[in-house]
């Protein structure tokens, strides 16, 4: 864990905005993020896994590492993940190339990005990809640190979107709240 901690602090040093939290998602934290997950889920796919505190919360819940596949564009973090990860899929490239680059029918998406602080332009097309890649009855999964939803209305009547409010995780700096989107 401590070399997760310097990678983790290297990274939010070097590039803040892309990393915007003060310490890597909690274990309760992704144990919220992966609730419903399990060996029979099928295939998730993970944007912006960082350190892989939150892949670890969906391997916990029993998805095999050959049904995980993640998106991280950091090339320290992605080096991390591999010497850390094995038997799940990595790609050193952006959440919005997911369906160039996996195919339809993903159970879930689960996202550690922090959309919020994105171009809204750049917000949309990484959650369409999300649901481009996602099963019919799949859910993407976010969370956010503050009070606004993760995915912006405009988004979500554009997208054609519901959303469904999940827990708050107290037991993570900061504080998060999960939100888990569907096709309306």
């Amino acid at each position: 864990m401590a070399h997760e901690a310097q990678v983790f602090l290297r990274q939010l040093l070097s590039k803040p905005k892309q990393i915007s939290a003060i310490a890597p998602s909690s274990p309760w934290l992704a144990k919220a993020m992966s609730q419903g997950l399990g060996p029979s889920s099928g295939r998730v796919v993970e944007f912006g896994p960082g350190t892989g505190a939150l892949t670890r919360g969906i391997l916990t819940a029993g998805v095999a590492p050959a049904d995980i596949t993640l998106f991280e564009m950091s090339p320290d973090f992605v080096t991390h993940l591999r010497q850390t990860l094995p038997g799940v899929t990595i790609h050193s490239a952006a959440a919005q190339l997911a369906p160039n680059l996996v195919p339809k029918g993903v159970a879930r998406v689960i996202s550690g990005l922090p959309l919020l602080s994105m171009p809204s332009g750049l917000r949309h097309a990484i959650v369409k990809a999300g649901f481009d890649i996602l099963a019919p009855d799949g859910v993407f999964s976010q969370f956010t640190y503050g009070p606004n939803l993760p995915i912006s209305p405009d988004v979500m009547a554009d997208l054609g979107l519901s959303v469904r409010k999940g827990p708050k995780v107290w037991l993570n700096l900061p504080p998060a709240r999960v939100y888990h989107f569907y096709r309306a």
